[in-house]
């Protein structure tokens, strides 16, 4: 996705920009001293202290001469109000501020407005509904995710059935955990990493509010959603308590593929802050993993002593290169020949065979743990996010594959801070070379098989190819991971 920013103009007269600058200025101090005030003589809570911390960091970057930002759709919401921003190509969100409150038999959220309030009783009574999945422009897939309805109702004190039974001070985030979950990359492109672009401005203060739950998506990601939220999650299809909150946000807002645009987060927050979130997410557990690891490790050296077995050859010195492996499609025919080679290019190779249940802290472990990671392009790949910055990510391009590996994986990973290095196979490279003559289109012209849909895509390229890697071609992408991390070594100690 293209972000499109409005260019300033380059040449001003020099007198125009000085009178800019001191209007600017003046604007900025006034600013600042009416937030001061704000917070001096207004009531705290985390909604409230959300929006100033937008606010000043705002005016904190910036500069005479400037001009400000303006304010994305619905930054803004007044008491008693529904706001919903449906600008973006890839996700409506909604804004509710007041009394707002959940009603799961109807599939709704209600905001409550004060029957004595003038100015709220004379606003028309708002009805929206939205879908809370960040593809809206998938018909199919969003077809499938519960539709909420959002409404602003008079206060009735009669009406039992809006009484709370919990009452939060926090805000709410409400979200879908459906569509494409089970897939690794859609879990944390449409679902984990909007999620903390929406909830991170509130520092844990805040309560998840999820349509189709699961259980084991929690279980996945329970480790992450703490680091977001202090608070248990709500199951709204299954809570048929009234919970209430001051405020909810419906929907999740998302930037681009695997990605954080810092400049839109509080704090300037990128995509290594996320990275950061996820270590202090699976520290704990990893030690845990770590310890119980070195005891097994203990008692099979005592084993070994006491069968007079040598000590295998210390690798602490060697990178460490993990190989993902993968079953089905797309899978290395030769990957047995391909650890050798990386053996002999002087690393210590690891191949992670990841299945559904098998734990994120695990794979945390391991690719945190690895200098080098080799794979071929699939979901698995977001495990990339698992990587150090300055680690290198090594994407095998199976044929017909190129602008997704780029996009989906390329890119992100070059904004990670990995050094990121394709290996686009050649055709004898596939198993498709088996099937087709070397002149069919499948081998010659992807882009224009491509052109047929995602359903031929899928068939021909994703479902029906592995490959064969050309050693002696893909020695030289080793020979350059290593080279990578071998300066970085010298500059460390240095």
């Amino acid at each position: 996705m293209v972000h499109h920013h409005r260019a300033s103009p380059l040449l001003h007269h020099n007198q125009q920009q000085q009178g800019k600058g001191g209007d600017a200025l003046l604007l900025m101090l006034a600013s600042f001293a009416f937030a001061s005030c704000l917070l001096l003589l207004l009531p705290t809570s985390p909604a409230f202290s959300a929006a100033m911390d937008d606010l000043l960091q705002q005016l904190g970057s910036t500069r005479c001469g400037q001009e400000l930002t303006p304010p994305a759709p619905c930054s803004a919401v007044a008491n008693g109000t529904i706001c919903c921003d449906r600008t973006a190509k890839r996700t409506d969100v909604c804004v509710m501020r007041g009394d707002v409150r959940t009603q799961p038999r109807s599939n709704s959220l209600l905001l409550l407005l004060p029957a004595t309030n003038s100015s709220s009783s004379s606003r028309p009574a708002a009805d929206e509904r939205i879908r809370p999945y960040t593809r809206k422009w998938e018909s199919s897939v969003m077809s499938t995710i519960d539709e909420l309805r959002l409404r602003s109702v008079p206060e009735d004190p009669k009406a039992a059935a809006r009484r709370c039974d919990v009452r939060h001070d926090v805000p709410a985030v409400v979200f879908s955990t459906g569509g494409y979950t089970g897939n690794v990359y859609h879990e944390f492109n449409d679902g984990i990493i909007p999620l903390y672009i929406t909830a991170r401005r509130y520092d844990r203060n805040v309560v998840f509010v999820m349509l189709e739950y699961h259980d084991w998506w929690i279980t996945k990601y329970g480790h992450v959603v703490e680091q977001l939220s202090a608070h248990a999650p709500v199951d709204l299809a299954n809570d048929n308590r009234t919970h209430c909150f001051p405020e909810a946000v419906v929907g999740l807002r998302i930037h681009d593929e695997l990605a954080i645009d810092a400049s839109r987060m509080p704090g300037s927050q990128g995509i290594r802050d996320f990275r950061q979130m996820l270590d202090d997410a699976y520290r704990g557990r990893v030690k845990v993993l770590v310890e119980e690891e070195e005891e097994k490790d203990k008692t099979a050296a005592e084993a070994e002593a006491t069968s007079k077995r040598h000590p295998q050859e210390t690798t602490d010195d060697k990178p460490r290169l993990t190989i993902v492996s993968r079953n089905g499609s797309r899978a290395i025919e030769n990957e047995a020949e391909l650890a050798r080679a990386a053996a002999e290019a002087g690393f210590q190779v690891d191949l992670l065979q990841p299945r559904p249940d098998t734990e994120l802290a695990q794979m945390y472990r391991v690719l945190n743990g690895s200098d080098v990671m080799v794979g071929v392009h699939g979901a698995a790949m977001t495990h990339f996010l698992f990587m150090r910055p300055g680690s290198v990510f090594i994407q095998v391009v199976p044929l017909g594959t190129d602008w997704a590996a780029e996009n989906y994986y390329g890119q992100p990973a070059r904004r990670l801070g990995l050094r990121y290095i394709p290996y686009k196979i050649l055709p004898s490279e596939s198993s498709l070379y088996r099937r087709y003559s070397s002149d069919h289109p499948v081998l010659t012209d992807p882009v224009t098989v491509n052109a047929n849909g995602w359903q031929v895509t899928k068939k021909v390229y994703l479902d029906g190819q592995n490959v064969r890697l050309d050693m002696p071609r893909f020695r030289r992408r080793l020979r350059e991971a290593y080279g990578h991390w071998a300066a970085q070594r010298r500059r460390q100690q240095s």
